[in-house]
């Protein structure tokens, strides 16, 4: 660590290297040539292993389906960062974007005073909010670990008396909630973070000291269902050992999941800001507003109806949805997270049988107002705006009455129809192209959106562009 480091006890690492300030300022220079500079979000796209490596291990393929079953069943997860960067209030880059010298943000480890309680607040949120696991940030790219490490005192009980991660993980079983730690590859803090690119003794240190931080999480906090690694730069794969690195974790945890971050393919993708569907297990990570970690200005928040929607084009496409919150400096969560968190919540209490277990594959297309996700032969109609009372009613016998819900190239025979949240049935009419629903109220039943839940004679699925060859065309156009 810099000597000119301001802490009464200078934060250092138990193997400690000179600090090397231009190879730093070189990064950081490399950093910005090729960074996006919209907002942290793009930064963070870029951040991103740009490939992946297969380097499978046997124990991982054999038993990834046992593994993986919980994770399936569960489909929506909360991600929380929470750091040093809290405090500044702008954004978990904020260290690398306006270019903090490392001294003074050490500083802030002085500051780092999470209140009694905070982890419970935290999974009595995810709780309410319907999610059934979290993963924490453990140390995210500032290097500060949030646990009672015995590699640096650059850390949580070094620098407040609180394992923030004991806390996390006591919290979340109690709440009956998986548990997922999160830890970046990337360190802006280590003196080695850098210089391991092109110094092979300061790799050797690193990698080793990296090993060990996650040998640390994976042995002293019980089991842990998920790691979730990020941001495998500087170094590739190999350098890292990530092939060993994966073989401890297993060794440690044999239920674990491990995603696709560490430069291996892992057991589960991991689009960011997007939802991308795979040919394998995937989870989409997105925020409630601009930024992962705390933003004391950032008002951007995304709807109720906006994360039920995404929640739902997820499990649609047969993916998970890990939904971001940023504590405050002191572990409150936001009033803003709750207030949106809370009515996902409860919406889920009443659909939630729309979401959980429900298998990919629901639709091939999107309706203009209808997203779509199926369960064995029960198909479900997911409708954010509500099709009441088109002018066009008054022409169409297509719309009559006066409120109808059609979807076109429904691939099943419907035998009912209900609306889920009240059990009422639905009437309806079917043909080869047009699934009609009719008698509905002119107000939706529910909100942010209302499941209609179909019972099928086989697992349905829908695609209206299937319909092009099958549409009587009469003489139109001639």
């Amino acid at each position: 660590m810099n000597s000119s480091s301001p802490l009464p006890h200078p934060l250092c690492y138990h193997a400690p290297v000179p600090f090397d300030p231009i190879s730093r300022r070189s990064f950081l220079s490399l950093a910005a040539a090729t960074a996006l500079t919209t907002a942290s979000p793009a930064q963070e796209a870029g951040a991103n292993p740009l490939s992946t490596q297969h380097g499978k291990l046997p124990y991982q393929e054999e038993t990834r389906a046992k593994r993986i079953a919980w994770w399936q069943q569960a489909r929506f997860g909360m991600f929380i960062h929470y750091g040093l960067y809290s405090i500044v209030g702008q954004q978990e880059w904020v260290l690398e974007s306006e270019g903090i010298p490392i001294p003074q943000y050490e500083i802030l480890a002085q500051h780092f005073h999470p209140k009694p309680g905070f982890a419970r607040e935290w999974a009595a949120q995810a709780k309410r909010a319907g999610q059934k696991y979290m993963v924490l940030t453990a140390k995210h790219h500032e290097g500060f670990c949030l646990w009672d490490t015995k590699l640096t005192n650059y850390n949580s009980m070094a620098a407040s008396g609180v394992d923030v991660v004991k806390e996390f993980v006591s919290a979340a079983r109690a709440e009956g909630l998986r548990v997922g730690l999160y830890y970046s590859l990337m360190d802006w803090h280590h003196p080695d973070g850098i210089k391991c690119e092109a110094d092979p003794a300061a790799r050797v240190r690193f990698v080793d000291y990296t090993h060990a931080l996650i040998r640390e999480l994976l042995t002293n906090y019980g089991k842990i269902d998920i790691l979730w690694y990020d941001v495998d730069k500087p170094l590739t794969t190999e350098q890292w050992r990530a092939g060993a690195m994966n073989k401890m974790v297993f060794d440690l945890q044999p239920g674990i999941l491990v995603n696709n971050r560490n430069g291996l393919d892992g057991d589960f993708g991991t689009p960011e800001h997007t939802i991308k569907a795979e040919s394998r297990p995937w989870e989409s990570c997105d925020t409630l507003n601009l930024g992962w970690g705390y933003q004391r200005s950032d008002d951007e928040w995304k709807s109720p109806r906006r994360i039920v929607d995404d929640l739902t084009i997820c499990c649609q496409q047969g993916g998970n949805y890990l939904l971001n919150i940023g504590p405050e400096p002191d572990g409150t969560v936001p009033p803003e997270t709750v207030r949106i968190l809370d009515t996902v919540g409860a919406w889920l209490s009443r659909n939630g049988e729309s979401i959980y277990a429900t298998e990919g594959g629901a639709s091939a297309s999107f309706g203009n107002y209808t997203n779509f996700t199926r369960r064995g032969k029960t198909l479900y109609i997911h409708v954010y705006f509500w099709p009441s009372e088109t002018p066009a009613a008054q022409w169409l016998p297509f719309f009559q009455p006066p409120t109808v819900l059609a979807i076109g190239g429904v691939r099943a025979k419907v035998l009912s129809a209900r609306v889920l949240k009240t059990g009422a049935p639905v009437t309806f009419t079917q043909d080869a192209i047009s699934l009609r629903l009719t008698g509905l109220p002119t107000t939706a039943p529910d909100s942010p959106t209302t499941v209609i839940a179909c019972e099928c004679d086989q697992p349905p699925t829908v695609d209206h562009h299937a319909i092009r060859p099958e549409w009587p065309r009469f003489k139109a156009g001639t």
